[in-house]
Parts: C-alpha cells; structure tokens; sequence
C-alpha cells in the first residue's frame, strides 16, 4: 500500500516542511510540501538524503553505558529501562554533593520542537539549559531583543518582495534553507539587487548584482561608514525614524569619525563603493533586507556589527515592511490561542543559571551561554556543574578537542541523545538513540510569521532498530528520576491533544498538509498601528537592556590583526556547503559521495610564492595541534584568509564513509574557549591565525 505522510525535515536545522511517499512500510520518496509556499515540492540534497539515513547500519541502534575510559570507544548495549535507572542513580549522587543545578543540559537550539529536551532540567530542578546559539546566531539574537525587544526567531525576512538585499558572508544558496533560497532567486528574477559581502567568492556570490571582497573582520567598520553617509546626507526613512527611533542624536555623534574614507582603510571596500550602496539602498528603501546573518560568532565585535545591521534597516525603514523585516505575530495577535506548553507545567527553579551568577558587563537570554557553561564544568565558577545532557549536538564540532576533551573529563554524568555517533557520543557515559525524524513524531511546534501556524512533524514509519522517539526518552529519564508526573502521557497522541486543549484545532487537521494556519491572510502592523517589544515601544539605539546590564551602547571599531603571510599565516574562516549539515551527515552514504573531504581555499598569488599548487597536500598548525588537507589555489579569496567547509574529520572509527577524511576547523581555533565577544560573551571563532606550509 502507498500513502502519504506531511512532516518536517531533520537533516538541518530549517526545517523545511515535507511529504513522505510510503509503500509498503518502506520510505520511497521526501520532498518539499507542495502546499507550503516557497517550498513548491523542491527540497536541498541534504533532505533528499534523509532516506539515506534512516536505512544506514552505521547510525546509532540501542542505548549504551560506557564500559572502559572516556574516548576508548567501549560500550554495552543496555536495555532503555537500565540506562534510564543508569542516569537517575548517577544524576540523584550528583545532586546529593552540588545540589539540583548541578545538572546541565546543552543542546543544538531549541526551533519548533525544542520544548520538549527542556523538560529534563526543568523536571530534575535545574535551571542550567544552554544551547550552541553561543557558537552561531545569539549575536543576532541580542542585537535584535535589545534593540527591538523582539528575539531572532520572532523576526522574519519578505525576501521574494524585496528591492535590495545586503548579505554579509551569509552563504544563503550553500547554508541552504530551500524557501529562503527560492524567495530570493524570485526576487532577482524579479529585478531586485543582490549585494554581497564577503572574503570569499562564495555560490552566493555569483548570484549577485554586486560582490565587494572585504578584509576580514571589518565588516562593523563598513557599517558605520554606510550609517554615517545615511545619516549625513539626510538618505533615511524620515517618517520611521521620527515615530520609531530613540537616541539618533546619540548615534549621530558616534559616527562621525567614520567616514567612507575612513572605511576604505580598514575594508578594503573603495570610498565610492560604501557611499554608493548607502544611496543604492536609500533609493530602493524601504523594500529593503540588510540581513545580520545566521552564524553570528566571528569575531570579538559580532553583537555590535549585529546591532548595526538592524540599525541600517531601522533607519531605511524597512521594519514591518512588504520587502523588508517582518515582525511575526503571537496566535493572540491574529486572534486565535496559542499551544499549551508543557515547560511551563512544571515550577521554574529558584537558583540562578551559571552567568546569571556571574555579574553584569553583558547579555543574556533564555537559554545559557555556553562558553559560562565550559568554565562551570572546568573550573567550578561559579558553581560545579557535574551532570550534562547532550541533545542533537556535538561541542567537539566548534571549540579545540583538547579544551573539550579536558572539560568534558570534568564531568560525574555525559549522556548524549542524537541519531548518530558523534565524538561527544563516543566520551560519553551513556549513550541514548534517538530515533530519525521520519520514525518518530515529535511535539507539535509553532511556525512564527506574518500567517502564523502550527506545524506537526509525523512519523512516516516505524523504528528500525531500538531506538525512541524524543518524548519518549524524556519520560523515561524523569520517570526513573522521580519526576514522572511532568510526563504523564503515554502517547504522542495524548500530548498532542494538550498542546491543542482550547485552541479549536484537532489533530486530524493536520493531515491534509501537515499545518493549520490560524488566520486567513497575513497580519502587518501600519505605522500608526506599529509598538515595538522595548519598554519605550520604540527602537532603542539607547537600549533599556543593554543600560541594566551595563554594557555600552556604542563599541569603537578596533583595526583586526593582520597576519604574517610572508610567514605562511593567515586568519581562518569557515562555513557551510550545500551537501552537508556541519558534522551530522558527513558519513551519509549518499552525501559522503558527493563530497567525502574538504580543502582549503587559499589566494593563488599568495599560494604561488609558497610553491603550493591546486590539489598540493598543504599542512595547516595552530597551537599544538597540525593536521593535513588538499589546497584549492583560487583567486576568489581575500590574501590575509584561508577558509575550509566545516566539520570534517571524523573520529568515530564506527562510522566507516567519513571517518579520518578532511580537516577538522574545530581543532586549530585554539584560544577560543577563553574567549569572549564584546557585550555578549559569544564565541567569535574567526580570530585565529594558522600557519600553513606545503606538506
């Protein structure tokens, strides 16, 4: 028998919406919802592969106990009852010495499902989450509750309407998500600009209408030369900036020593470049997206070039704007009642997360900062964390093996819940399997926009091996921990059905495309209608956030280091390719023959005097550590970089496809676990220098 299953995709982190084509109890076919605008039944090679994993004999199978020293690779296969009993025992002794927050979880984001991995500090008394958005987008995230009082995922992008849009380094056709991808080729074809920014010529950038190659680390300083011409020759959004904007004088202050001319010293980027594209962007305004980017955790000054982005939209106009940013709207908004949470079931703790400990000078948010988090585990401030959960993430993919292999050696209890093997998985002390998306259902999640709505991710068919699905792995964790009443459902069903008690919606809406949308046509604000989040209601450029934990609201550009090339350094940068989703599918049977390894792209003027030749083995060191890759000898590459795709390198010798291949970025960015972004204490993981030399 064939039938039809709408879900969501697991591959990456966007989550496309899907359909499943079953026959017979065997998946056959994935692609892209064809009832879900911008998808249009196209889907990325990651999530055509999907099938690729749910049928891989190298994926996690069974719950494991670690049996010999941490990172030998020696496990038992277990029964899910004894290695949840395993984990309550180990987690009630920990306890018992540090008390309940000692108990951590860390997973890769929380996104439409992520409520659910939440209950298990929630349930055991802790209030230690964190996720890897350290590492990746908090930057954008803080930049945009301080100025907006609006988070990240709660601010969309009209990329198929727009007139001109600014990308800087964001490698929108690599990093893939497929509807944002597809909006903006409609735009273009529609006549929009594209304008690029990067150290690279990367696929995006061939796709522009202008590509201007900037020295890394520069890109704040491009910004306040672009707000400076902005503000000087009266280019702004009057009207907006009038009703919506706190503290422009203050601004106007700040910028006036950098100038365009200022600018092309540090960028790189010509004077006449920067002030035509802050006239270019005017005279498309306010159909404009300046765009703050993803992977925000690149240098010292991210929260502050994240900031300036939105301060250029802000001043353009573009906020709550066909073309422009969109602020997504709460179910009450459009008039229907939101899910009901099941976090928010269970007492919040009484004690403090690990940086709330830790005084003021930064930012934080909902979820912890992970950098805190490491130095928790290492060095016991402010308080020892000696439990950690593990969900859907590999910290070995961002920081020095070293440095991660010494904290994680901190630790009483390491349990690891993914679909894979993963580093972390193979020093952990128990290992959870965690069945693929398209064996299991998950807690329905709610799509934020314009047209919100819910979303449900289904089970196409059933578990291949003993592996569970999320809610059940959570409930047997707080079960066995004592905790059982936060998790008294015994089916998806019945959660399902709590989630939507009040709401009107039943679940069988749910099967003709796998969403219900709550209201019939999109909602946007007018201006005379429009608050924002702050506690003024308007932009705060003085931000009321940023004033409470006393961090400043202007930062001067610091000039970055240059590298000695003539001594084969060379800063590194990194990114993400099309084919592969950072560590987790690098030992896809399908994807790990598209593309098994990665190289290393170096400027050819710079690779001729060091004797390198396209494909030449090239060692690359940093600190103690060396490791070996293929040069790829490209004019298409700003001189004082090199850059590689992410997360190669394997080192679970059980994943057979991908194991030893490539090289592995996380282990030349010493230092990075000591540092910490300015007024956000992020990562920035693009200030380390690596020497390279012909091997």
């Amino acid at each position: 028998m064939k039938t039809s299953v709408f879900s969501v995709c697991g591959m990456c982190s966007a989550r496309c919406p899907i359909r499943v084509e079953v026959h017979d109890g065997r998946v056959t076919w994935i692609e892209g919802n064809p009832y879900v605008p911008g998808m249009e039944g196209s889907l990325c090679a990651r999530g055509s592969a999907g099938v690729a994993l749910l049928y891989d004999f190298e994926r996690l199978q069974y719950p494991m106990i670690r049996t010999g020293p941490r990172g030998s690779g020696q496990f038992k296969r277990v029964s899910w009852d004894e290695a949840f009993n395993y984990i309550a025992e180990s987690v009630k002794k920990a306890q018992a010495q540090y008390g309940n927050k000692t108990v951590a979880l860390l997973d890769r984001g929380a996104g439409l499902f992520g409520e659910m991995q939440r209950l298990i500090v929630r349930g055991l008394g802790s209030p230690n989450y964190f996720n890897h958005d350290d590492l990746c987008r908090k930057n954008v995230d803080l930049a945009y509750q301080s100025l907006l009082g609006y988070a990240r995922p709660e601010v969309g992008y009209d990329w198929a309407n727009t007139r001109h849009i600014v990308l800087y380094g964001r490698n929108a056709f690599e990093a893939l998500g497929v509807r944002e991808a597809n909006n903006i080729m409609k735009a273009l074809e529609n006549g929009a600009n594209l304008t690029y920014i990067d150290v690279r010529v990367s696929k995006t950038a061939t796709k522009a209408t202008k590509y201007l190659q900037i020295r890394p680390g520069t890109d704040y300083a491009l910004n306040l030369a672009l707000i400076h011409v902005i503000l000087k020759e009266s280019l702004f959004d009057r009207d907006f900036v009038d009703r919506f904007i706190i503290g422009l004088p203050e601004l106007e202050n700040f910028i006036k020593p950098y100038t365009p001319e200022w600018a092309e010293k540090q960028t790189g980027i010509p004077e006449y470049e920067i002030i035509s594209l802050a006239r270019q962007l005017s005279t498309d305004k306010p159909r404009v997206i300046l765009y703050p980017g993803w992977f925000a955790a690149r240098y010292m000054d991210a929260f502050y070039f994240a900031q300036s982005v939105i301060i250029l939209n802000a001043l353009l106009g573009s906020i709550e704007q066909k073309g422009g940013l969109i602020l997504a709207k709460t179910p009450k908004e459009v008039g229907a009642k939101g899910l009901n949470s099941l976090l928010e079931k269970i007492p919040a703790p009484q004690e403090k997360r690990v940086e709330a400990e830790e005084g003021k000078g930064f930012l934080y948010d909902g979820a912890g900062h992970i950098l805190h988090l490491y130095r928790a585990i290492k060095k016991g401030e402010p308080y020892p964390v000696k439990a950690l959960f593990v969900v859907r993430y590999d910290p070995f993919a961002g920081i020095p093996h070293k440095d991660i292999e010494e904290i994680l050696n901190g630790l009483d209890l390491l349990v690891t819940i993914d679909v894979n093997y993963s580093t972390t998985s193979w020093y952990a002390d128990v290992v959870l399997p965690n069945s693929t998306y398209l064996e299991r259902s998950d807690i329905l999640g709610m799509q934020r926009g314009a047209k919100p709505a819910f979303i449900m991710r289904k089970q196409a068919v059933k578990p291949i091996y003993d592996t569970k699905a999320r809610w059940e792995i959570v409930k047997g964790i707080l079960a066995a921990s004592g905790a059982g009443e936060y998790m008294p459902y015994e089916t998806i069903e019945d959660i399902w059905n709590y989630q939507l008690e009040g709401t009107g919606v039943k679940i069988e809406d749910f099967d003709k495309t796998g969403q219900v949308a709550l209201c019939k046509d999109a909602k946007m604000y007018s201006r005379d209608e429009l608050k924002f989040k702050t506690p003024s209601g308007k932009v705060e450029i003085l931000s009321t956030k940023m004033a409470e934990r006393e961090v400043p609201y202007f930062l001067e550009p610091i000039t970055p280091a240059k590298p000695n090339i003539e001594e084969g350094e060379f800063r590194l940068v990194f990114g993400r390719m099309a084919v592969h989703t950072h560590v987790r599918t690098l030992n896809n049977k399908y994807l790990n023959e598209i593309i098994p390894e990665n190289e290393l792209w170096i400027n050819d003027k710079i690779a001729a005097q060091m004797g390198i030749k396209n494909g030449d083995w090239v060692e690359v060191s940093s600190g103690d550590f060396s490791g070996k890759i293929k040069a790829k000898v490209t004019p298409f590459i700003h001189p004082e970089t090199v850059f590689m795709y992410r997360g190669f390198e394997n080192e679970v010798p059980w994943k057979t496809r991908s194991y030893g291949k490539g090289l592995n970025e996380g282990r030349l960015l010493k230092g990075a676990f000591d540092r910490m972004a300015y007024g956000s204490h992020t990562g920035a993981l693009f200030e380390n220098f690596v020497k390279v030399k012909k091997a």
